[in-house]
């Protein structure tokens, strides 16, 4: 089984995903949480520019605050990371990849030669599960796809091989 994910097509930067590591990325989504809660769609400029401005602020009325020290930067859950279940949007890597301008659609390659194919909107979507009860996928991985709406949860895609965007 290959756990690299090629990104290719129609896009300025060749990519590939190698979801073994996936699992220090502050982007992974809790899936034993992320279908059962409301999900709120942001505008990520608008978060931005919000936290700026507050950070702005904070430092005009406070002064400025030194670096994070080993005391008090951000702890990492070691064993919800070894027991949890993961994934990742795919909107991030479509992104860096940056997507030419007459792209119509993100075709997902399988190793048996098929293809599933989404428009750009969906495939922004997307989730790529790539870790079970804190083991990677194995079986039909390296990647299963999922819905943002949880309606294949019990049956995703399986066996990526390749994301082609034409």
């Amino acid at each position: 089984m290959e756990s690299i994910i090629p990104v290719k097509g129609a896009v300025k930067y060749k990519i590939t995903l190698d979801p073994t590591v996936w699992i220090f990325d502050d982007r992974r989504i809790d899936l034993k949480t992320f279908f059962l809660e409301k999900q709120e769609t942001e505008d990520e400029d608008l978060k931005y520019l919000l936290n700026t401005g507050r950070h702005w602020s904070r430092e005009i009325m406070e002064g400025a605050t030194f670096p994070p020290t080993l005391k008090t930067e951000r702890k990492f859950d070691r064993q919800g990371m070894k027991t949890g279940t993961f994934g990742m949007e795919i909107k991030y890597f479509l992104k860096n990849a940056e997507l030419e301008e007459h792209a119509k659609q993100v075709v997902f390659e399988l190793m048996d030669g098929q293809e599933v194919a989404f428009s750009i909107e969906e495939a922004n979507t997307i989730i790529f599960k790539y870790s079970q009860d804190g083991k990677p996928i194995t079986d039909g991985g390296p990647v299963h796809l999922l819905f943002a709406d949880g309606s294949n949860v019990d049956n995703p895609i399986k066996n990526i091989a390749a994301i082609r965007v034409d």
